[in-house]
């Protein structure tokens, strides 16, 4: 094959709000259609034709990001009760192993789940719930091997490792189990891959005898399920996009009935924990933009009930807590950095954990033990390796239990991270977190690789990478753009860069591309941009507004055909969706602003920097076929002569392949295609 696949043109026409458009690669949704698997199996030819050069260098980042990781490696343990919990990892195996140990130094250990003997031949492996009985006698877990997000529920007897002849199939995230380690309660889909319904299933009985507890008809809404911190209650979330309700069930009274803790008011949103004889709730209520924590007994936790413990403040979002018998922590997030603040009850005396550098992630870890006095957390910097902490909440006094080793020498001294801030069209100062090697060139010669997002309200924290040292020791800087959709800066970031304001997050981005150069990080043709999900709608929407400043761009899973996906209800996650996008099927005004940017809809006759989109087959939540429209519609439209290239997992989903080996290899391709586009192929 020397020349790219083409698809073929089936014009079929859709008129809404008085405009029809043109869908010429509608047909590509059709997985039952033989064309449509024969054209991805092209495509994945075709790519692997292009990138056939590039094999040796594939190969040589594969060994760099290898060998710098410690393959036979161990968590640092966690307590629970009498045992210690651990994974660890041995050389030459895809998946982690989970063990536990009476000792700490894991000297009579249990292996719970070899996820490798799970996996035995098969291509993938997904592990959902993993969730021990209060008793710790058994485990719950869910395995998927298809990527689907489609989980099978299996019981493990933890004394004999065996399973129970019990299994639940087709069940979804989210598990709680009662205090008497007999009934456990899951979450089901429905077609369109929406959490709806909560079940309760009693062990030793068939899955057909199971009772539906609540099912939930709004589609805008998804269900989970767990436990508070002590295990004293189950808890059953309803959830969308910007609206909570709770439901609570003390956990020794399975068969009993959940309680509402407050009705759904829309835009009302609350999670809470439980702390003696209280519920603590975290809300935006009254207007407490970034967030405040109450509190309210837990015989009576509706909104009458709510008292003030952390006032709503400004510049500052509560982002969770977790509960101690003597200390409340608050995880929060201020000018763009998490942090975390302990408060002491009885005193009411607040302190924020200190940490050495700026520019850096401080992020909870697991606390299981409620009447401990030693908080988990981690650490770590895009610099600094993932770092694991002790800290004695009496004493202040921190002890590293872990760094993630680095191996072949790393010395974080010749590693330089620092935050700027560009521009944007509207003066906005947008943030950007980099790092690169010491004495690394600001004239404009040196190449550069720009990751975005800003979707969700996530945030993009700055965190270490050992495979990122391939790109800095060949003279990349690598930033994160901290775009407005984004929760980096707030709630009032995430609400500039969402619906009707959506164009900021892509305008953000081109804004943060222009500062790099403009200060000499680099230049239009040595940038390479990077996004994933809807941080490729990000870079689809990017190269259609600014194809001229970039010289390489990586979609992964890009959520690229967003506009016919938001208009039709009938597939995965579209009716919770439209309070992230707005709703293009009732609104003109909506449906014409999406028009505006969605990626597919806005190709036009114009040079494109080359690309490489990525796909999963099994995909439930970007499907398949945007990736494959669009760079079918770039192929049939472009004017220049970049190369456009698509790669399609076709036995894995949204997260790409699930063994850490295979994960190496694509992080490889991607690579090498970055590299060999921008011409760097050697170490500075």
């Amino acid at each position: 094959m020397t020349s790219p696949p083409v698809a073929k043109r089936v014009p079929t026409e859709r008129t809404r709000h008085g405009e029809t458009v043109v869908d010429e690669y509608a047909w590509l949704r059709n997985r039952e259609d033989p064309d449509t698997l024969a054209h991805l199996e092209a495509e994945n030819a075709f790519t692997a034709e292009v990138m056939a050069p590039t094999k040796g260098l594939q190969d040589e980042l594969f060994e760099e990001i290898r060998s710098r990781i410690q393959e036979t490696d161990l968590s640092v343990p966690v307590r629970k009760g009498s045992w210690w919990y651990y994974t660890r990892t041995e050389e030459g195996r895809q998946y982690p192993i989970h063990c536990r140990s009476r000792s700490e130094d894991g000297g009579d250990e249990v292996v719970m789940l070899d996820q490798n003997a799970v996996a035995g031949e098969a291509e993938f492996l997904a592990v959902g719930a993993f969730d021990v009985t209060p008793d710790a006698r058994l485990l719950a877990y869910s395995t998927d091997f298809a990527g689907s997000e489609l989980y099978t529920m299996r019981f493990r007897d933890l004394e004999t490792g065996e399973d129970l002849p019990d299994e639940l199939p087709g069940t979804y995230y989210g598990s709680a189990w009662a205090a008497d380690s007999a009934t456990f309660f899951y979450v089901r889909p429905d077609a369109a891959m929406r959490p709806y319904q909560l079940w309760r299933h009693r062990l030793g009985t068939a899955d057909g005898d199971d009772v539906l507890v609540f099912e939930e008809p709004d589609e805008r809404f998804f269900l989970s399920v767990g436990t508070t911190k002590d295990e004293r209650f189950v808890v059953l979330h309803v959830g969308s996009k910007v609206t909570d309700e709770v439901h609570v069930l003390p956990a020794d009274d399975p068969t009993g009935s959940f309680s509402v803790v407050e009705p759904r008011q829309q835009d009302v949103e609350y999670s809470l924990e439980h702390w003696h004889d209280r519920f603590y709730i975290v809300t935006n209520v009254d207007g407490a933009e970034d967030f405040k924590l109450v509190e309210a007994p837990d015989s009576s936790p509706g909104r009458s009930s709510w008292r003030d413990v952390v006032p709503s403040r400004p510049g500052t979002t509560l982002t969770g807590i977790d509960v101690f018998a003597d200390h409340l922590i608050l995880f929060e997030r201020a000018e763009g950095v998490r942090r975390i603040r302990v408060r002491e009850q009885a005193s009411g005396d607040e302190h924020v954990i200190e940490q050495p550098e700026a520019v850096s992630t401080a992020s909870g870890g697991a606390n299981p033990e409620f009447e401990s006095g030693t908080l988990r957390y981690g650490y770590t910097s895009m610099v600094t390796p993932s770092s694991v902490y002790d800290y004695d909440l009496r004493t202040r006094e921190r002890t590293l239990k872990k760094r993630q080793p680095v191996l072949g020498g790393y010395d974080q001294d010749d590693y330089v991270t620092e935050r700027v801030w560009a521009t944007a069209e509207d003066a906005t100062r947008i943030p950007i977190s980099l790092v690169y090697k010491r004495g690394r060139p600001r004239d404009g010669s040196a190449p550069a690789v720009l990751y975005g997002y800003g979707s969700y309200e996530a945030s993009m924290d700055p965190g270490f990478s050992s495979l990122r040292l391939s790109l800095l020791d060949r003279g990349f800087v690598f930033a994160i753009a901290h775009i407005r959709g984004g929760g980096e800066l707030g709630r009032a970031w995430y609400c500039e860069g969402k619906l009707l304001k959506k164009r900021n997050t892509f305008t953000d981005f081109v804004a943060c591309a222009r500062h790099l150069v403009e200060e000499g990080w680099t230049s239009p043709a040595s940038l390479a941009i990077r996004g994933g999900s809807a941080g490729g709608l990000l870079i689809g929407a990017v190269v259609n507004m600014a194809p001229d400043a970039f010289g390489a761009a990586v979609a992964e899973v890009p959520f690229v055909d967003a506009l016919n996906t938001i208009l039709d209800p009938s597939l995965p996650l579209t009716v919770m969706e439209w309070e992230e996008w707005g709703n293009p099927v009732e609104s003109a005004e909506v449906y014409r602003y999406m028009r505006s940017y969605a990626p597919y809809e806005n190709v036009e006759a114009r040079e494109y920097p080359p690309l490489l989109a990525t796909a999963g087959l099994n995909d439930p939540r970007v499907s398949y076929w945007e990736p494959a429209k669009w760079v079918a519609r770039l192929r049939a439209t472009q004017a220049g002569a970049g190369r456009l290239l698509l790669k399609t997992e076709m036995g894995a989903g949204h997260m790409g392949p699930s063994g850490r080996y295979d994960a190496w290899k694509d992080e490889a391709f991607v690579y090498a295609f970055v590299l060999d586009t921008l011409g760097v192929t050697t170490a500075r």
